[in-house]
């Protein structure tokens, strides 16, 4: 995929970012003044007393507590959305009719449908947009890359993956809401493991699988687990189960030759198997582990380089999340989450 160049022979590109919450603290918000030819000029959030001392601790010139203010500012290039997912749709459009790009946080959307309208008006608009799955940037999953290109495993054979997590005794936080995220924990961290398969073997095809509540007190599910087929034939099998006591984030990518096993969200090295023995590789995550990605979608902006997480592949990770969590909350091409006592998945609990 050709870069967009949308700022092509500019030196840099100035970021606005909506919602400086604690999403940007660390993870993403430094990354848009550390990355080369980047600059963070202005913050929003709805608090603005929150979003004034945000700007003074990040040393970003310009605040607001309203997002159109910031959209329309001229001295904002681009935006990076950073709000929970349920204004994800409304911010991208808004942003897209006032003629600049988007970068926006995962999960893209609640469901396919809000994707769909997103991805629409950036096309008829001729503007770039981007969903922020970093991990496709990481040096951990670059490693993981080309240890796969350079047939350290022989042929890949099967994927599994297991996420276990105790998320049913901490309450009822909006990331259980479906009104705010859309489904469960599921679609916060699920979408990244997913996507993550979809950049190394190709989009998932074949999928199927189903989603429970087994503990929870809260309404959305707590429990999926889904089969698929990659390109090349590749049979996978994934679990996320957010209703234990137990912890576990294990990804394990076979081949004819042997094994690679990583997890998602910890700093534990690569291991590599085959009839030669175990060897680990440890690749350290940045500071800020979303930079790298920031910075690809910069160079994609100058001309000067291409991003890997656009609207388009992002919205291959939302329609497989869909797909699965269907049966659960009763179709999910509506505002299911405006009608929880129809979902099918709460009535059986």
């Amino acid at each position: 995929m050709a870069p967009s160049g949308h700022f092509s022979g500019r030196s840099t590109v100035r970021w606005g970012i909506i919602g400086c919450g604690d999403v940007t603290e660390v993870k993403s918000g430094p990354g848009f003044r550390k990355a080369a030819r980047s600059e963070l000029v202005a913050v929003m959030r709805r608090n603005g007393a929150l979003a004034e001392d945000y700007a003074r601790r990040h040393g970003v010139a310009r605040w607001y507590a309203d997002a159109q203010a910031l959209i329309d500012d001229p001295g904002v290039d681009a935006v990076y959305i950073a709000t929970p997912p349920d204004s994800h749709c409304e911010y991208a459009l808004a942003v897209a009719a006032a003629g600049k790009p988007a970068l926006v946080e995962k999960p893209m959307a609640r469901n396919l449908a809000e994707c769909d309208r997103m991805i629409a008006a950036f096309g008829r608009a001729g503007l770039p947009l981007f969903v922020a799955y970093y991990y496709r940037s990481l040096p951990l999953i670059g490693e993981v890359a080309r240890l796969l290109a350079a047939g350290a495993i022989g042929r890949v054979t099967g994927v599994t993956y297991r996420m276990v997590e105790p998320h049913h005794k901490r309450g009822r936080p909006w990331r259980v809401d479906a009104a705010i995220a859309g489904s469960g924990h599921f679609l916060d961290v699920g979408s990244h493991s997913l996507d993550l398969l979809d950049f190394l073997l190709g989009p998932l095809s074949e999928v199927d699988g189903k989603a429970s509540n087994m503990a929870s007190d809260y309404e959305a599910e707590d429990t999926v687990a889904l089969t698929f087929r990659a390109p090349g034939g590749i049979l996978g099998a994934m679990m996320w189960n957010f209703a234990s006591d137990l912890h576990d984030d294990t990804m394990r990518i076979a081949g004819t030759e042997g094994e690679i096993v990583f997890p998602m969200y910890s700093q534990v090295p690569i291991r590599v198997t085959t009839a030669a023995g175990t060897r680990e590789v440890g690749v350290a995550f940045p500071e800020h582990v979303a930079q790298p990605f920031i910075q690809t979608v910069v160079d994609d902006l100058l001309g000067t380089g291409t991003c890997p997480s656009t609207g388009e592949s992002a919205r291959r990770t939302s329609r497989v999340m869909d797909h699965v969590l269907s049966g659960y909350y009763g179709g999910r091409g509506d505002a299911f989450w405006s009608r929880p006592a129809s979902w099918p998945g709460r009535r059986a609990r």
